[in-house]
């Protein structure tokens, strides 16, 4: 384990409600790469407030193991302060904490308008060799906007910014055009975009071209069923980096979500695979997985 003290959390917020309750959730997330780096992450969530999956108040422990290409693995504790809530028209959440060693977290808000905003933070470390040895993290801030054009048609932008430790500011700039094909299967076509600029290229050992370009044209089945909400997306395009050629871009995804439980149990799960480079390395396959079941009281 990395040193550094485990910072005490203490927080004072509102108080429940009558209709609120609590809740306790275990999680797990592991990923696997080409160069044989690992990831995996246990966490436990109490919430002593909890009216649903967008209002919640509590703490989380995790524990964070890597493996980077692998070497020998590293283990972080972290612990973080985390709530939801919902303010009119907008919905925020916030996970706040540290390993240790600095500020880790996130922080999101949107609204339901029909040109719907969200804004974001995130702050995390390098999961790279250099990066765990020299402790290098990222901010990641910035804006999404829907921008509709009809029922069924629909362009989303985000511009955001990622501050590196060291030199490196990354520019950020995603696009998406989405049409539905077929409402009642819930079947989208969809042209997925993404640009990033590196001012400072190379600096440590994490994928960091001058440039990166990638469009994914994507197909999405998003379904229901009593309560079950399953996603599904396959995309396939090309994706290029300064000084280098034109490769293909593989992504694959599916989430399975269980009705929202204000007492009892839910669960959600999730897998990705993609060959977008992470780690120095040209040849590149990313897999990851998620499972949490919360039990609510």
């Amino acid at each position: 384990m990395r040193r550094g003290p485990i910072l005490a959390l203490l927080v004072l917020g509102a108080a429940p409600t009558a209709a609120a309750g609590q809740a306790i959730t275990v999680d797990a997330f592991t990923s696997s790469d080409a160069d044989k780096t690992e990831v995996a992450r246990f966490g436990a969530n109490v919430d002593w407030r909890r009216e649903g999956p967008d209002r919640h108040q509590g703490v989380r422990v995790e524990t964070a193991r890597f493996s980077p290409l692998g070497q020998k693995t590293t283990e972080d504790i972290r612990v973080y302060y985390r709530q939801a809530d919902v303010a009119g028209d907008w919905t925020w959440k916030a996970q706040v904490g540290t390993d240790g060693d600095t500020v880790l977290g996130a922080l999101n808000a949107h609204n339901n308008a029909r040109w719907r905003q969200e804004y974001f933070v995130e702050r995390e470390i390098i999961e790279t060799p250099q990066g765990l040895a020299r402790g290098v993290y990222y901010t990641f801030a910035g804006a999404a906007l829907d921008l509709p054009i009809d029922a069924r048609n629909t362009l989303t932008a985000v511009g955001a910014v990622q501050a590196f430790t060291g030199r490196n500011e990354r520019l950020h700039l995603r696009a998406s055009y989405v049409h539905v094909v077929q409402p009642e299967w819930g079947l989208t076509a969809q042209l997925r975009s993404r640009w990033f600029h590196s001012s400072d290229p190379g600096e440590y050992d994490y994928f960091s071209p001058r440039n990166f370009i990638q469009v994914t044209p994507t197909l999405q089945i998003r379904r229901r069923t009593h309560g079950w909400r399953y996603v599904v997306a396959a995309g396939l395009g090309a994706q290029k980096q300064t000084g280098g050629k034109w490769r293909a871009a593989r992504t694959v995804s599916g989430q399975l979500t269980s009705p929202p439980a204000q007492h009892g149990w839910a669960l959600d799960a999730a897998f990705a695979y993609s060959n977008t480079p992470v780690g120095a390395g040209y040849t590149y396959d990313y897999r990851q997985f998620s499972f949490g079941l919360t039990r609510a009281f």
